[in-house]
């Protein structure tokens, strides 16, 4: 089983009828159907129902040309409407499945986010090589297994002017540091040197999590898992009238990444509220509105 069926409210999916069970439901009542040639026999598919809002199941796989339907794969999803970047993405198909992986180099954050991709038909119809930059505006959501509520840090208009100020000025300087800047590459050290000087000195007497508002942290040996500190904006929570599992669907800001994080309500310690914090681990999705030339 898809061990994050759970974070869309299907805990009980615990066996293979189980399984076979919902992929009827999904087949027989899809809200939504994709299709891409993908030889000259067989057509490659997606099929989706949403379960809850934003939130459902996709199925993967192929029609032949009887028109009999051949499973490969399926995935949970959580879908974000609001766009977190308009980066350049680059696609690689994964070598076990026909599953895609999307890496956006994203200057708020200064390192390559890594994303399973939800819209791979829309990828296959642009017959883009592999490894080669894409113009997207790109979506990003998460699901997670397992997290919490934290308190949020209280701030005033003008220390958020600054903290703006900081982050645009660190921007430009990770522009021109991967343009090749060395006088660029020499201020991001001493900033990092200092920002480590002054963090060791706060730790002593001060709580962590009430230095480091947010983070974006990579984690574990899967390259689309965070592990992630984001401030609340918005939040609802859903029933899933499947199993009657109700979910929490959070809008969360992460180091300045908006994004969407789903979690089965069983799974989350503490009340969500606007202004507190989401801490825990995500899978990393992404749906990419591909730009044609």
């Amino acid at each position: 089983m898809h061990r994050f069926l759970r974070a869309i409210g299907f805990s009980n999916i615990n066996t293979r009828q189980d399984l076979d069970k919902l992929v009827g439901v999904i087949m027989d009542k899809p809200n939504l159907a994709k299709k891409a040639s993908h030889d000259g026999e067989n057509i490659y598919t997606e099929i989706t129902k949403e379960f809850a809002p934003h939130t459902g199941i996709t199925l993967r796989g192929e029609y032949d040309k009887l028109g009999f339907f051949y499973l490969e794969h399926y995935f949970p999803y959580c879908e974000s409407i609001l766009v977190t970047s308009n980066e350049d993405v680059v696609v690689n198909k994964r070598v076990d499945t026909s599953a895609f992986t999307g890496m956006c180099d994203d200057l708020r954050l200064g390192i390559s986010m890594i994303f399973y991709l939800q819209n791979a038909v829309d990828y296959i119809h642009l017959n883009c090589p592999d490894n080669t930059p894409c113009k997207a505006k790109l979506s990003l959501s998460g699901l997670s297994l397992e997290g919490c509520i934290l308190l949020g840090i209280a701030q005033d208009s003008d220390l958020q002017e600054k903290k703006n100020l900081r982050a645009h000025i660190r921007s430009q300087l990770i522009a021109k540091a991967k343009a090749g800047s060395q006088e660029a590459i020499d201020s991001l050290t001493l900033d990092d040197i200092d920002l480590s000087a002054r963090v060791s000195r706060r730790i002593r007497t001060e709580d962590l999590y009430s230095i480091v508002e947010t983070s974006f942290i990579p984690y574990g040996s899967e390259s689309d898992n965070y592990a992630i500190l984001g401030t609340i904006i918005n939040w609802n929570k859903a029933l899933n009238p499947y199993t009657n599992e109700y979910i929490y669907e959070l809008l969360l800001n992460c180091n300045d990444i908006i994004m969407n994080v789903c979690i089965n309500s069983k799974d989350l310690a503490g009340e969500p509220m606007a202004g507190r914090r989401f801490k825990g681990t995500i899978w990393m999705q992404g749906h990419a509105s591909f730009i044609h030339a």
